[in-house]
């Protein structure tokens, strides 16, 4: 009976999804297990564009993958930090070896796929095998070329994994090893899964909730799976979840503020409506249900391209030696990227998009971090100081008696690195593309706003704002782009680990990695891996890894890569009519399965 039930109220929505008309279940009785209504959530501008556990790495797409499979290990939210034995993690104990870099997980034998099928450890060994294979494209190849050195099976529940060095994080990435389900995946080869039917409709899944339907750039439907054995109230409480694509940030704003509407758990609301939010929170007596924190972990960037967008290449050979990724005309040099970012008002830039719901940054880490150095002060917003810089790079006003501004732009008068690309760049107006995802707002603001600023000074900046999925094809793969503005999200549990942001490793078209600016400094790699090593911190000693990221910190500061923005003040807000919510900072739906959406 439930299960026809809640095939039926899939069934109604996606007849009307293109309205959403959910109609929220009414009050439970102890009985209507599993019949907790819907959850509604969320993402602007483009869904998913896969569904795939191992090629999942955008945020919409890890919203709902994540309520779709097991890890092999899991959060545990009292700890803040990774962990076996805990719901939804297939290893039940782990531990450490006296080597400092090998670990061995007992696994379950009590977890299955959606089908029947038990998750075995040769679903773990299916996934290193993907992992380590260059056909099988796995969008983080760093993890196998730096970090995990073997994966071996001693029996069948007992797993070795050993990294090619003891360091401070390890456990973190045991989390990639998350089980596939091979039985499904073996019939195809390697080259072929990132474009199988199953990466748009996974039949076989392992987590609390089971794919229902799709749309492109529309909805995504999850219903609940009764024997998912994880579950805390052995039923998975909530009908199902539905990730709905609305257009832009006001859209979702709009319904989600609307009695009327049908989203019912938001993160990270719209700037200029929370303030509105918290007052008709009232202190958890209103509309809303809300849950703050502050600073937060998602921030802003602007990006610099440091080399040749006309050649792109990988930061390594396939020795890992160093290859010349050639010149950016106008980026290379950091005096350019600096003086740059000294001619934007970052705090103008904090009030137009966020509304002032936001903290400056100076370097790659967020002021909430254990690690953060808050003696690193970002760049103060000094026009003088700016061009200061930009003459000292080469560009100079194209009328030099007269203050550089939109009628006397910066031209280039023997800049660095620009008649390495082109003899005849001399003369040549500094002028650039800068792009951005259309329909988030917060970012169309930033770009406007840099637009405008850096036309003060001279500089003539073209924004283009394009579709989310073109726009991370051709940053992260393409890689043609002069700069652009995303953002990222601070890992949790929190560690400053950016290897898979700026590591050599990460910079490469093929793969898609998370370094298409080209950064690259030896120093700078070389400090991390020190940060990351338990025999140069005391054994992962807090204090001792903070000193050496404040050293890595001055090095972004000075390299300035990124234009640094700011990080978003925390918020996630629900329904008053969502039983169960009670999130942790990183964590909103720690607790999912035994939430429910009740009449108000």
């Amino acid at each position: 009976m439930k299960n026809l039930l809640r095939f039926a109220v899939i069934s109604a929505l996606l007849a009307l999804v293109s309205v959403l008309m959910v109609a929220p279940a009414a009050a439970q009785d102890e009985d209507d297990e599993g019949e907790g209504g819907i959850v509604v959530r969320s993402t602007f501008g483009a869904g998913p564009d896969t569904f795939s556990p191992i090629y999942c790495t955008d945020a919409a797409c890890n919203d709902v993958v994540g309520y779709m499979y097991i890890n092999l290990v899991g959060i545990d939210p009292e700890i803040e930090g990774w962990a076996a034995g805990v719901p939804g993690a297939l290893a039940e104990s782990l531990e450490l070896q006296e080597d400092g870099r090998t670990y061995i997980l007992n696994l379950r034998t009590d977890m299955t796929w959606s089908d029947g099928t038990p998750i075995t450890i040769d679903d773990v060994m299916y996934k290193w095998e993907i992992m380590g294979d260059p056909d099988g494209a796995y969008p983080y190849p760093y993890y196998v070329d730096t970090y995990i050195e073997s994966v071996t099976p001693i029996d069948d529940t007992t797993l070795e994994v050993v990294f090619y060095d003891a360091f401070c994080g390890s456990v973190d990435l045991l989390s990639s090893l998350a089980p596939v389900p091979k039985h499904v995946f073996e019939q195809y080869d390697i080259a072929e899964l990132q474009d199988i039917e199953y990466n748009l409709a996974p039949d076989v899944t392992s987590g609390p909730f089971l794919f229902g339907d799709y749309r492109t750039n529309e909805f995504t439907v999850l219903r609940g799976w009764d024997d998912y054995v994880d579950a805390t109230l052995g039923y998975i409480n909530p009908t199902g979840v539905i990730q709905r694509v609305v257009a832009d940030q006001t859209v979702l704003m709009e319904d989600f503020m609307s009695p009327n509407g049908q989203i019912n758990i938001m993160e990270g609301p719209a700037p200029d409506r929370k303030q509105e939010i918290r007052d008709r929170g009232q202190d958890g007596t209103g509309e809303y249900q809300v849950y703050t924190f502050s600073p937060g972990d998602s921030w802003d960037y602007m990006a610099f391209n440091l080399a040749d967008p006309t050649n792109p290449q990988p930061a390594l050979d396939e020795d890992g030696n160093h290859i010349d990724q050639g010149y950016h005309p106008i980026f290379t040099d950091p005096l350019v990227r600096q003086g740059l970012t000294h001619a934007v008002n970052i705090d103008a830039v904090i009030e137009g998009a966020v509304f002032g719901e936001g903290d400056r940054m100076a370097a790659q880490i967020v002021p909430g971090s254990w690690a953060y150095d808050d003696s690193i002060v970002p760049r103060a917003y000094d026009t003088e100081v700016a061009l200061s810089l930009l003459a000292e790079a080469g560009w100079v006003p194209e009328n030099p008696d007269e203050a550089a501004g939109p009628d006397n732009l910066l031209v280039c008068d023997g800049c660095l690195y620009a008649t390495e690309v082109d003899p005849d760049f001399a003369g040549t107006a500094m002028e650039f593309e800068l792009i951005t995802n259309a329909g988030n707002t917060r970012r169309e603001a930033i770009a406007t706003v840099i637009q405008d600023e850096l036309a003060q000074i001279g500089v003539t900046v073209n924004t283009n704002f394009i579709e989310f999925n073109t726009l991370i094809d051709r940053v992260f793969g393409v890689q043609d782009f002069d700069t652009y503005i995303l953002g990222w999200r601070a890992g949790y549990p929190n560690d400053p680990d950016t290897t898979q942001l700026f590591g050599a490793e990460s910079d490469d078209p093929e793969s898609q990695g998370s370094n298409p600016t080209s950064f690259y400094n030896e120093e700078y790699f070389e400090l991390e891996a020190a940060a990351l090593d338990p025999a140069q911190t005391n054994g992962c000693d807090r204090e001792a890894r903070a000193e050496i990221y404040a050293q890595m910190q001055q090095i972004m500061y000075d390299e300035n890569p990124y234009m640094w923005l700011y990080v978003q003040n925390g918020m996630y807000v629900a329904r008053s009519n969502v039983i169960g919510f009670d999130p942790y900072p990183g964590l909103i739906d720690w607790n999912v399965d035994e939430w429910a959406v009740v009449n108000p």
